[in-house]
């Protein structure tokens, strides 16, 4: 892999639904967050969730989505590379997000926005404006756990473009 200065990748910007209550998710995001500091500009922008009805119809279903959509929408920086997280999406090594994060900056971009959906997942309007989709598994995991595992996988792709130990 090409080695560059980290610096020229300035900004990681999650756009999540949902609020995380959990003392132990906040923790693993707070320690992250702090980890991923010597390296990027993180922000994580949370926007509100709607509350899904027990066996919701399709059509409700769609509804709660698309509200959600309109919320993370607002907050989409039409300069950035956007990657929306979705269970059909391309599927990484951790040394292959390394690369994949480290290309965007050779590229020249300096802003990658992930955007991780609520319990529903993401509306179409929010997957057409996405330049990559990922997908970490074909489990579903809780949207509060797969912040960790994103903010985690963000740190552990920066130590391996710095040729720095943790990924083993």
């Amino acid at each position: 892999m090409e080695k560059r200065l980290i610096e020229d990748l300035s900004k990681i910007t999650i756009i999540c639904v949902g609020r995380i209550k959990e003392k132990y998710w906040n923790d693993a995001i707070a320690e992250y967050s702090k980890r991923l500091s010597r390296y990027c500009k993180l922000s994580i922008i949370e926007v509100a969730d709607e509350k899904t009805p027990d066996n919701a119809p399709p059509a409700i279903e769609e509804q709660i989505k698309d509200k959600e959509a309109k919320r993370i929408i607002k907050n989409i920086d039409s300069s950035a590379f956007v990657c929306a997280l979705a269970i059909n999406g391309r599927k990484f090594t951790s040394e292959s997000f390394s690369e994949f994060i480290d290309n965007q900056g050779i590229k020249g971009i300096n802003h990658i926005q992930f955007i991780i959906g609520g319990s529903l997942g993401l509306h179409k309007s929010v997957l057409d404006l996405a330049n990559e989709y990922i997908s970490f598994s074909d489990m579903t995991f809780p949207h509060q756990m797969m912040r960790v595992i994103l903010l985690e996988q963000i740190y552990r792709g920066y130590k391996i473009i710095s040729g720095e130990p943790y990924h083993k």
